[in-house]
């Protein structure tokens, strides 16, 4: 399949890799030109401008920081809409606003293009190794089209229902139910340490007893050694996604406590000069808080 993929980051360049080694044709883009030019001597062409990687694809995959990023590329009398071919698929991957993913499937059916939105679960050693989990929703038809690219990207696709948005409520429910981990974490760890007992020997019973799961040992293992870089996921674009779970909450009236007091922590530890951090560093919040 013929595929232009706009957006090489820490995330990006995995998956871009994992969809070469599964035979299908890359024209790739990224605003920092280098990271593109790796991907070219694995087999992807580089392209000039967005609207470029986008004129020749069948399916258009954008993974990309927030949707000021996202918005750039799409619109304009050079962007992706006005470049993507009547038929073709754009696949948003990156974690946007509700609101933005309903603009989206409404501007590519004006231009009789598909829209489809598909957010991932995984941080970049997932992207990677292809153990991506990707959330998808939109027409099934075309969910089904595209399903060898999420096969190559990831280890397993939700379908979420026929509207773009969908996927990205449960995208952003998945986030802000990761930073409550992290808040518990770092609240456990901070008692533990306060009554002298060691915070790795707490992470090793419960990780071993009540919470068997990867993302209480990778994000306590994190905490426990208050080691937050380099950064598998920054900060600031956790607070990012923090704004967006608090604006989708308020359009349909759903009071989210702990989301507001998430949000206190993350501007605290931006404040504090942590914005480039992994976001677990909010953590170190909660520790001053407590003295420490």
């Amino acid at each position: 399949m013929k595929v232009g993929f706009i957006g090489l980051g820490n995330m990006g360049s995995g998956m871009a890799r994992n969809l070469i080694k599964a035979g299908h044709t890359l024209m790739v883009y990224n605003r920092t030109r280098d990271r593109a030019e790796a991907l070219h001597a694995a087999g992807a062409k580089v392209a000039e401008t967005p609207a470029e990687a986008a004129s020749h694809a069948d399916v258009l995959i954008t993974m990309l920081a927030d949707d000021r990023a996202v918005e750039a590329v799409i619109a304009g009398a050079e962007g992706v809409l006005q470049a993507l071919p009547q038929g073709a698929v754009h696949i948003g991957m990156s974690t946007i606003s509700v609101t933005l993913s309903r603009r989206l499937a409404g501007a590519h059916q004006e231009k009789k293009q598909y829209y489809l939105a598909a957010p991932v679960f995984g941080r970049p050693d997932a992207a990677a190794a292809a153990k991506l989990f990707i959330i998808a929703a939109g027409p099934r038809q075309q969910i089904e089209r595209c399903q060898s690219l999420f096969d190559a990207m990831g280890q397993k696709t939700f379908i979420v229902g026929d509207e773009g948005s969908m996927a990205n409520v449960v995208k952003l429910a998945g986030n802000f139910l990761l930073t409550t981990v992290i808040e518990g974490l770092a609240e456990a760890f901070a008692l533990a340490r306060k009554s002298k007992v060691d915070p790795n020997q707490v992470l090793e019973i419960l990780t071993a007893s009540l919470f068997p799961v990867p993302v209480y040992k990778t994000y306590g293992a994190m905490i426990a050694a208050e080691k937050f870089e380099p950064a598998g996921f920054k900060l600031r674009l956790g607070a990012k996604d923090n704004r967006l779970v608090l604006a989708a909450a308020e359009e349909v009236a759903v009071p989210m406590q702990m989301a507001s007091l998430v949000r206190d922590h993350f501007l605290a530890a931006i404040a504090q000069g942590m914005s480039d951090a992994d976001w677990a560093a909010m953590a170190r919040i909660v520790y001053q808080s407590a003295g420490l």
